[in-house]
């Protein structure tokens, strides 16, 4: 570009320095309006893509047209006075374009994230939790890639780092084993997608309960039920068992009624009652496996169970329904005479030999 522009001016005279800048500063406004136009173009379209190009193109586009007219001014200026600053500009061009492309990929990344999480007409929307993990992994490639580019173009042996790093790797690997085995645990939990942000989670094997708000490489933060943050590191979950009652399908309803001996015979036509009153219940899910049997003769009663699944998974809403069946089921046994039973002892006194103890 700057040889055209000397060809170009080499037989004027005077203001020949003067015409080369008012030029160049004409071609990146020029550049710059098109810019606008074409961006203005995107900015009608209805593609989700167009428009994540669009937002993650705008600044770094505009500053990179700015950066290179400024850059090419200053070589014309400084390229008749000074020569060492006109090649300091041009040999810095390089190293600050490859960093505004960076800065352009590392925005696209992030919108086209944004855009994954959100369903359209022909694709539905990506886990949040996937999302993010394909996300930082371009970033780190990214960003690796961008320092080892530029390292070269500053005429540093790329290979000598490269080999340097295979050495220091094993030793960083024993120095921070810990480290690396967190953040591999942190990617099996992107990968087997056990459980996500948003979940509520708890370990039969460890004191974790609570809901997932944030998965990151080396800890995991679940707010407890108590409202407490817990810090988890990830290689934990690779040891331990997790249960994840976000995803149930349904909430069981598992109770156990003693009877009194007295109303053992009105048993069989209140388990048919409660059972009735289950199958007609709008919340209870009627396709699941739904039992109301006399299940033993205790000590102090006779035990029927009642084994059901509510509809909804909420727990603040299966307990509105638990609380609606124990009431309904105790009006039930209610209705039909009998009670529930607690616990008694009956004492039988020998009449004959009370007598005798009295006569004495």
């Amino acid at each position: 570009m700057l040889e055209e522009f000397n060809s170009l001016f080499n037989g004027l005279e005077g203001y020949q320095l003067l015409l080369k800048i008012v030029l160049l500063l004409l071609l990146v406004i020029l550049a710059q309006w098109l810019t606008g136009r074409w961006m203005h173009r995107f900015a009608a379209s209805e593609e989700k893509l167009d428009l994540a190009l669009l937002q993650s193109a705008r600044r770094p586009l505009l500053a990179g047209l700015w950066f290179l007219g400024i850059s090419w001014i200053g070589e014309v200026l400084t390229g008749a006075y000074t020569v060492w600053v006109a090649s300091l500009l041009s040999t810095i061009r390089e190293p600050v374009l490859v960093i505004f492309i960076t800065w352009f990929l590392l925005r696209l990344i992030n919108v086209l994230q944004a855009v994954l999480l959100c369903p359209s007409a022909n694709r539905i929307a990506w886990d949040a939790v996937t999302a993010e993990a394909v996300g930082k992994l371009l970033k780190i490639f990214l960003v690796v890639s961008s320092i080892l580019i530029l390292m070269q173009l500053f005429g540093l042996s790329v290979s000598g780092v490269l080999a340097f790093g295979g050495v220091g790797g094993i030793a960083f690997a024993f120095a921070a084993k810990d480290m690396l085995a967190n953040f591999f645990g942190g990617l099996m939990i992107y990968m087997d997608r056990q459980f996500g942000v948003g979940d509520s989670i708890r370990s039969p094997d460890k004191d974790i309960e609570g809901t997932v708000e944030h998965i990151g490489w080396r800890v995991t933060r679940i707010r407890t039920f108590d409202n407490r943050p817990l810090y988890v590191p990830n290689s934990t979950f690779a040891n331990i068992a997790v249960e994840n009652p976000s995803r149930m399908r349904n909430r069981r309803f598992y109770e156990t009624f003693g009877l009194r001996y007295a109303d053992r015979a009105q048993a069989d036509v209140i388990v048919a009652d409660i059972k009735a009153m289950l199958l007609a219940h709008p919340e209870i899910d009627t396709e699941q496996t739904l039992m109301v049997n006399v299940n033993q003769f205790n000590q102090h009663s006779v035990d029927f169970i009642v084994y059901c699944f509510t509809k909804t998974t909420v727990w603040t809403e299966f307990h509105i329904i638990k609380h609606e069946l124990l009431q309904t089921i105790a009006v039930i046994v209610e209705q039909h005479g009998a009670e529930f039973a607690f616990p008694t002892q009956t004492l039988f006194v020998n009449q004959a030999a009370t007598d005798s103890n009295d006569g004495s």
